[in-house]
This record gives structure tokens, C-alpha cells and sequence, in this order.
């Protein structure tokens, strides 16, 4: 994919408590900068994640997720994360990343996630509603937000 190919961009800085003793970044810190794009990704769309009404109808709990390695991120530096939802499935999104130094074309690291909206009470997956649909495919097809 290109950069291009993504309306949501989310900068952060590489800190210490991600990087081993070389300064780079451990393998599984990926997945956390991830987790921090996708939570602003839907602050960005208006759905606040994290509050606990809006976790009554939308609470994504991770199915799977693939990384692919290409150059290592580094104490301190900052690195821009790149998401798009691709597909909404009847309970599910699939979404891809891609990290990249900042304000460069180095990708640093690209995956794709796939979760699906779980309702924590019955302890198991539920629909994705028409109305975070349509707030995400109109976001991801015109990369404006309707407020």
C-alpha cells in the first residue's frame, strides 16, 4: 500500500519502555503502537472507545493480527502510524496498518488486524451497528468526518 492509500495518520515518539537495551524498538511494541492509532482513529471518528456507554454497543476485542518487519524503530523517534478500516463484516473490522519514520517513505512495519465488537456481558461477539458503519465508510471513502 501507499501512504496514500490511508486517510488516518496517528504520530507518536518511541519511548524507552518499548526499546531494549540497543535502543530498538521490542517486537511486540508494534502491536501497541497500533492499539494506540486505532483508539485515536475512532476519537478522530467521534467513538470514544474507551467510555463505557459507547463500549455498551462497540467494544473491539482483537481475533488476529500480522506483522511484517522491515527496519527497526528506535529510542525516541518519531514514528507516524498509518490505519484504515478495509472491510465490516456482519460482527467484525479488518484493518490494515503501516508505521513508518516519521515524515519519511521508510516503512518501518505493516499488519493487518481483525476484530470483532464483543459484548463483555454475554462473552461473545454482536453485531456491528449501521450507525458506526456509516460513520467509518464515510470516513474511509471520502476521508471526511460528518458531524
Amino acid at each position: 500500500m501507499s501512504k496514500l492509500d490511508f486517510n488516518f495518520k496517528h504520530t507518536l515518539r518511541v519511548r524507552w519502555k518499548e526499546c531494549d537495551i540497543q535502543g530498538i524498538a521490542y517486537y511486540g511494541s508494534y502491536i501497541d503502537f497500533i492499539d494506540v492509532a486505532q483508539a485515536e482513529y475512532f476519537r478522530n471518528l467521534g467513538i470514544l472507545t474507551h467510555q463505557a456507554d459507547t463500549r455498551k454497543n462497540f467494544d473491539l476485542a482483537a481475533v488476529k493480527v500480522t506483522l511484517e518487519y522491515k527496519s527497526p524503530a528506535k529510542i525516541d523517534e518519531l514514528i507516524d502510524i498509518f490505519l484504515r478500516v478495509d472491510k465490516i463484516g456482519r460482527t467484525s473490522i479488518d484493518k490494515r496498518s503501516e508505521i513508518y519514520r516519521s515524515d519519511t517513505d521508510e516503512l518501518l512495519c505493516s499488519g493487518q488486524s481483525i476484530s470483532v465488537n464483543f459484548d463483555s456481558e454475554l462473552g461473545k461477539s454482536r453485531i456491528v451497528s449501521t450507525e458506526i458503519k456509516d460513520i467509518i465508510e464515510q470516513f474511509e471513502s471520502t476521508g471526511q468526518i460528518n458531524k
